[in-house]
């Protein structure tokens, strides 16, 4: 059995994550190395207010003039990843760092697994990290059963769980 560990909008949880009064906060991250920054992630509150992936930060205040707009935080990124990092190793020594805010584990036992990734969804929320959980038997339908959790899913049946999906789902990143 797989289990993947993901941390939605990995790199604005780590520019908001010690910025309390932005929380459910219309926030978006723009990328400051760029000759001209444009948005690369933002929350679901930014959405609603009509400020899009693309954008520039003139452009989204335009749309909003609330909007807070952040530089990514390297040092803050490392520090959450490392923590997601120990979370999957307290689990299984079976890890793969497979990607920014995505880590996979894989067990040998399949027991209480839904309750066991509960807990570790329970200690990184304490850590003030959103993360959700998907277990299926093949990794990468455990990676989209992740990006689907809310905030733990374990699929018993992956041909029933994949086939009503749309094909975009098999875009995620």
């Amino acid at each position: 059995m797989f289990a993947t560990i993901y941390l939605p909008n990995f790199y604005l949880q780590a520019a908001l994550r010690y910025d309390p009064q932005s929380r459910g906060k219309p926030a978006a991250l723009i990328e400051e190395r760029e000759k001209k920054p444009v948005i690369i992630q933002l929350n679901a509150a930014a959405e609603l207010a009509g400020v899009r992936k693309g954008m520039t930060p003139s452009q989204a205040l335009a749309r909003y003039l609330q909007v807070i707009i952040k530089a990514r935080a390297r040092s803050q990124e490392t520090s959450m990843q490392e923590i997601l990092l120990q979370s999957a190793f307290a689990l299984s020594p079976y890890v793969e760092n497979a990607a920014p805010g995505i880590v996979t584990v894989e067990f040998n036992d399949p027991r209480n697994l839904t309750s066991k990734m509960g807990r570790v969804i329970e200690q990184l929320a304490k850590c003030e990290i959103a993360a959700q959980a998907g277990i299926a038997d093949l990794p990468d339908t455990s990676f989209l059963a992740a990006h689907l959790a809310r905030p733990v899913l374990q699929i018993h049946h992956p041909k029933e769980f994949l086939a009503p999906l749309p094909i975009e789902t098999l875009a995620i990143s």
